[in-house]
């Protein structure tokens, strides 16, 4: 994979701080400040080392005082400087990286399912987090630091030329060869940094998956196996660590190493100048407090550059994120799908994934399915049921033919509209890490207690939500961990109920349930799906004979179509898939 040029990343990177531009104009305003101190302070020790040299007389408690007092002003002009450029700036800092990560969880918000099967959630987490945490230093020290390294470098060397020009130039000889050195050593320390970042992602998924599936773990005595696979994630990111120090070692020994050979330049050379008489002594110590400023601006640039590769990785990784496209997305000129009356049709539909366009789940599928029409598909695994209901909302779009609603074609309709016909209760429920009454709530955000209240006894969750605790404020736990499959099945039922949809897709709601609580559930789905366009899928075939229609869906395509009694009495696969049904 070809990465990008750190010049390339800086010009992404740097619209996110057009909102703060007069921020960032005058912390740099502020960096000149406390540039001109260090700056000033040696022509300061020249003019008094000349005025002894060359007339004692002329060096009084007056002029000493006056230069004292000069540098007095600069310094307290510095502190103040210094004290915005370290508070207001690192606030610059922290609101672009909030910034960042406004936009980075916008994007995934938009993003395709197909996006999110092939990355893993901890990886996400680590681009949405600890990535973007070197955003705010890198943010307000990038352009402060090489701001002052280029003013001093560039005033320093205007300065010494007044002095001594050939001087001058043999001393900054050595810098370009530095930066080249330093470019070379960056450019291998972004690589580990990258690798550490990946690495990173990859414990973190590492350690999701571990804990969210703990009582797997548990129940099967797997602690053990999830130990060892942390340690080896673990022990890989301490190689990938020892290899960045390396780099970072080798960096500061080359930098310290052109600071010893700078000094060395200027002892030398500014030593045969100074016995030719071409430069007095103040000069030469003029010379050497210009070389121990730069060479200390030097110094702040190379303990900035692990900072500068860390935030440059954290850009890099967020934007290949924000660079996934939706495939998803509104057209153009989205059409309002308004109040939905529920006709839905399949028109000569063939559907392949991305990632397998080979192995096509459906191929040119015919199915019309009246309003408020109860339809329920069944046919054995793979046979594109769930694919189907997910064509309808858009979650993926089909590779040929059309989905409609109401004679729209769903393509042609603004995604909000569309999915705010459409309730999905699933097998897989999901709920937030909140309370009920907000799980609830979820499906109708403004919606009021007696709203809720009621939408949890049409679904038949009323009753057990006031025996818990806190009744509808009752805390559910990560993914609703403190209730039972039934209640939270339940709860998502309330939570469609609330939205009210003229649209329903129920995807196997009631497969992994007991007898007991999927008695419970199926009265609800029944209340639920009474006047409304409903799509059910179902492995327990007892729980869809009173459809209107059943379609059965094999690998190539829809097989047969009727009430349960047509296709009992027809004999085909329906009557072979019930017949396994009792014997199991």
């Amino acid at each position: 994979m070809e990465h990008p040029s750190t010049w390339t990343l800086i010009r992404r990177f740097s619209p996110y701080f057009k909102k703060y531009r007069l921020t960032l104009f005058f912390d740099l305003f502020c960096a000149t400040l406390t540039s001109v101190c260090d700056i000033v302070l040696p022509m300061l020790v020249r003019f008094l080392a000349q005025l002894g040299m060359g007339d004692m007389a002329s060096l009084t408690v007056t002029v000493i005082a006056k230069v004292a007092g000069l540098y007095l002003i600069l310094r307290v002009i510095d502190v103040a400087a210094s004290y915005f450029m370290a508070n207001v700036g690192h606030v610059m800092g922290a609101k672009i990286e909030t910034d960042m990560r406004s936009a980075l969880f916008s994007h995934l918000q938009r993003l395709s399912f197909s996006y999110f099967s092939s990355m893993k959630t901890g990886q996400l987490m680590a681009r949405i987090t600890s990535d973007l945490f070197d955003v705010t230093e890198f943010a307000h020290h990038c352009p402060e630091e090489f701001y002052i390294a280029a003013v001093k470098i560039v005033v320093s060397f205007l300065i010494l030329c007044t002095i001594n020009v050939p001087l001058t130039l043999i001393i900054f000889a050595v810098v370009p060869v530095m930066a080249i050195c330093a470019g070379l050593l960056n450019g291998a320390m972004r690589r580990t940094f990258r690798k550490n970042r990946q690495q990173v992602g990859e414990v973190n998924a590492q350690v999701e998956d571990s804990l969210l599936g703990i009582r797997v773990v548990q129940s099967f005595t797997g602690e053990a196996r999830e130990i060892e696979k942390f340690e080896e994630g673990n022990r890989e990111w301490l190689s990938i660590k020892k290899e960045n120090y390396r780099w970072m070692g080798s960096f500061t020994a080359t930098t310290r190493a052109f600071d010893g050979l700078m000094y060395l330049t200027v002892i030398v050379a500014g030593g045969l100048f100074m016995l030719r008489g071409v430069i007095d002594p103040a000069d030469l110590m003029a010379y050497l407090l210009y070389v121990t400023t730069l060479l200390a601006t030097i110094r702040r640039i190379v303990e900035f550059a692990e900072q500068f590769q860390r935030g440059m990785t954290g850009i890099e990784r967020f934007f290949e994120v924000m660079d996934a496209p939706p495939e998803i997305t509104d057209p153009e000129s989205p059409a309002d799908l308004g109040a939905a009356r529920g006709e839905i049709a399949f028109e000569h539909v063939s559907f392949a994934y991305a990632d397998d366009p080979g192995t096509p789940v459906l191929t040119d599928v015919n199915l019309h399915i009246r309003a408020g029409e109860n339809v329920a598909l069944v046919g054995p695994s793979g046979g594109g049921k769930t694919t189907m209901c997910n064509l309808i909302p858009r979650f993926y779009d089909p590779v040929a033919g059309r989905v409609t609603v109401d004679g729209h074609d769903v393509r042609t309709l603004s995604l909000a509209s569309l999915r705010r016909q459409i309730g999905v209760v699933q097998q897989d429920v999901y709920l937030f890490a909140g309370t009920i009454f907000e799980n609830i709530a979820y499906g109708k955000p403004h919606a009021t207690r007696a709203e809720v209240e009621q939408a949890a006894k049409l679904a038949g969750a009323h009753d057990f939500i006031l025996d818990t605790p806190d009744g509808y404020d009752t805390y559910v736990g990560e993914r609703g961990v403190r209730l039972s499959g039934g209640q939270k099945q339940r709860i998502s039922i309330a939570r469609v109920f609330l939205k009210n949809p003229p649209i329903l897709l129920l995807d196997e709601a009631t497969s992994a349930l007991d007898n007991e609580s999927e008695r419970l559930v199926q009265q609800s789905l029944e209340r639920l799906a009474k006047g409304r366009t409903t799509l059910t899928i179902a492995h327990r075939l007892s729980t869809i004979r009173g459809a209107d229609r059943i379609v059965v869906l094999s690998e190539d395509g829809i097989a047969e179509q009727g009430t349960h009694a047509e296709l009992l009495a027809r004999g085909g696969l329906y009557a072979q898939l019930c017949q396994l049904a009792e014997q199991s």
